[in-house]
């Protein structure tokens, strides 16, 4: 468990995460942190618990043990048990979440989705979050889609509103679960350039991804998983060019060419 000060210098810390699915244990005594902005990339094998451990971050899988804290404070948990679901949302909030399949709300338009959460969760003004929301919109690249509805994009496109929902929100960290692996092949690159930016442009950043350019460009740091576990943890020169595991050099060996 970290101490106070340990906990407080950096924008995530993991401490004995675990979760069972029944018999299965998919995590095991997950520990790691993640500096104020700076870009993490989780990577592994399928199954290996990557997506499961963002979902557990932001307590949309309840863990079965350990701590999170979130810029020095413990989240989620109350008397050494996961918060009920209405008390969660003001950890959510701190966090935005970006999904595989977009999540966008098809009765809105790109406008309004961007807008909603800021005013019905924030408590926002209209004009306010309006404002904010045209310039997300020329962030991400697609300020001449704002009045049209989501079923009219692109995966890419999509995926870049999703992104700009999330930050409307102001979150300490972003945590993208493979934005990318429901894009076609064509489009990846669109979405991966706003996320680097996002990198470059300092925001804290958490990516489950299969795309290892990316990771290699992108991340001050890589968590490397495998059957639950962390199995190594470095900066991605050290981690692609000489991993420390025999396992991260197999997966390496199948996965980058």
């Amino acid at each position: 468990m970290p101490t106070e000060d340990v906990a407080s210098s950096c924008a995530v810390a993991v401490r004995g995460l675990g979760k069972h699915f029944g018999a299965n244990e998919v995590l095991s005594d997950i520990d790691f942190e993640v500096r104020s902005g700076t870009t993490v990339c989780i990577l592994g094998p399928s199954g290996s618990g990557k997506s499961t451990l963002l979902r557990c971050i932001n307590f949309l899988e309840k863990p079965d043990r350990g701590e999170i804290f979130l810029c020095g404070d413990r989240v989620g948990f109350a008397n050494g048990r996961v918060m009920k679901e209405k008390h969660l949302s003001p950890t959510r909030v701190r966090m935005g979440m970006v999904f595989q399949h977009f999540n966008l709300w098809p009765h809105l338009t790109v406008l309004g989705n961007i807008m909603e959460s800021p005013i019905h969760v924030l408590r926002r003004p209209r004009h306010e979050c309006q404002a904010q929301a045209l310039q997300l919109l020329e962030k991400v690249g697609l300020a001449h889609k704002k009045d049209v509805f989501p079923q009219t994009l692109s995966g890419g496109q999509k995926q870049r509103v999703a992104i700009a929902r999330a930050l409307a929100m102001n979150p300490e960290v972003l945590l993208f679960d493979e934005p990318t692996s429901a894009l076609d092949p064509e489009i990846v690159g669109e979405v991966l350039a706003v996320m680097k930016q996002l990198s470059q442009d300092g925001m804290t950043m958490i990516v489950v991804t299969h795309e290892m350019a990316f990771a290699r460009e992108a991340a001050d740091e890589i968590i490397f998983m495998d059957a639950g576990r962390i199995v190594e943890i470095a900066p991605p020169e050290k981690f692609f060019l000489d991993p420390r595991t025999d396992r991260a050099r197999q997966f390496l060996q199948r996965y980058v060419r």
